[in-house]
C-alpha cells in the first residue's frame, strides 16, 4: 500500500491531521499523535463514503502508512475546532482531472450526509459534546449557512431563500458550489472579496467544504448510535 501524504496543522489547543490527496479525510486531536490516530480510526468511515464514488480507496491498517509531508501553524480557528491551515501547494494550478476527482469526492460526501439525514428522520439525536443540543433541522441550517459563507471565499454570491425548507435548499446550494468551484479553477479569482475578505484557493476550499460536511455526517451517525 502506498504512503498517504498527510499534513499536520497545530494550534495551541487542537491539532488536525489531514490526507492531502483525499479531501474530507481530516480529524483532530490534542497533539500530532492523537490527531493521526483519529485519522487512522476514521479511515473505514471515509472508505464507506467513497464507496459511493468510482474512486479506489483503501483504509490503512497502521499509522505508519501516513507520510507527514508538511506541518503548518494553526490559528484561533484551529483551536475553535475547524481546519484553517494553508499548504505550500495550495496555489498550484488545478487541471480538469483534479477538478473531476474533487467533484466525485464532494458528491460522495453529500450523498453520505443525505443518507445520515434519512436515517435520523423522526428520531431524537443524543445530546452531548458532538453538536451539543442541535436538532436535525438546525444541523442542516448550520451546514447551509457555512456553505454560503464558503462560497463568498470563492468570490461567489448566492442568496438562500429562507422561506424554503432547509433540506430543500441543499440541492440548490450544491449546484452553486459546483459552479463556484469550476469557476475558481479557471485562475481568475481576485485576491480579495468585495468587502476585503480573504479569497480561498480551490484546493483549500475543497478540503474545508468536504471536511465540514463529513464532520456533520459523522456527528449525526454518532448521535444516533
Amino acid at each position: 500500500m502506498d504512503k498517504i501524504r498527510t499534513f499536520i496543522e497545530s494550534g495551541r489547543k487542537r491539532t488536525f491531521a489531514a490526507a492531502i490527496d483525499w479531501p474530507g479525510w481530516c480529524r483532530r486531536g490534542r497533539d500530532e499523535n492523537t490527531a493521526l490516530e483519529a485519522l487512522l480510526e476514521s479511515g473505514p468511515r471515509y472508505q464507506e463514503v467513497l464507496s459511493r464514488s468510482t474512486l479506489p480507496f483503501q483504509s490503512p491498517c497502521d499509522i505508519e502508512y501516513f507520510a507527514v509531508v508538511e506541518r503548518v501553524p494553526g490559528s484561533s480557528t484551529t483551536d475553535f475546532g475547524a481546519p484553517d491551515g494553508s499548504l505550500i501547494t495550495d496555489d498550484e494550478p488545478v487541471n480538469d482531472q483534479d477538478l473531476d476527482r474533487w467533484l466525485k469526492i464532494l458528491r460522495a460526501c453529500w450523498e453520505a450526509f443525505d443518507k445520515a439525514l434519512q436515517s435520523a428522520e423522526g428520531k431524537e439525536l443524543k445530546k452531548g459534546p458532538r453538536g451539543g443540543g442541535r436538532d436535525l433541522d438546525k444541523i442542516i441550517r448550520h451546514v447551509l449557512d457555512a456553505d454560503q459563507a464558503y462560497l463568498r471565499r470563492l468570490a461567489w454570491k448566492y442568496t438562500m431563500d429562507l422561506q424554503n425548507d432547509p433540506s430543500a435548499e441543499l440541492a440548490g446550494m450544491r449546484r452553486q458550489i459546483e459552479a463556484a468551484l469550476k469557476n475558481s479553477c479557471s485562475g481568475t479569482l481576485p485576491e480579495s472579496g468585495p468587502r476585503g475578505g480573504k479569497i480561498w484557493s480551490p484546493r483549500f476550499f475543497i478540503r474545508r467544504a468536504a471536511w465540514h460536511i463529513l464532520d456533520h455526517t459523522w456527528e449525526i451517525e454518532d448521535r444516533l448510535s
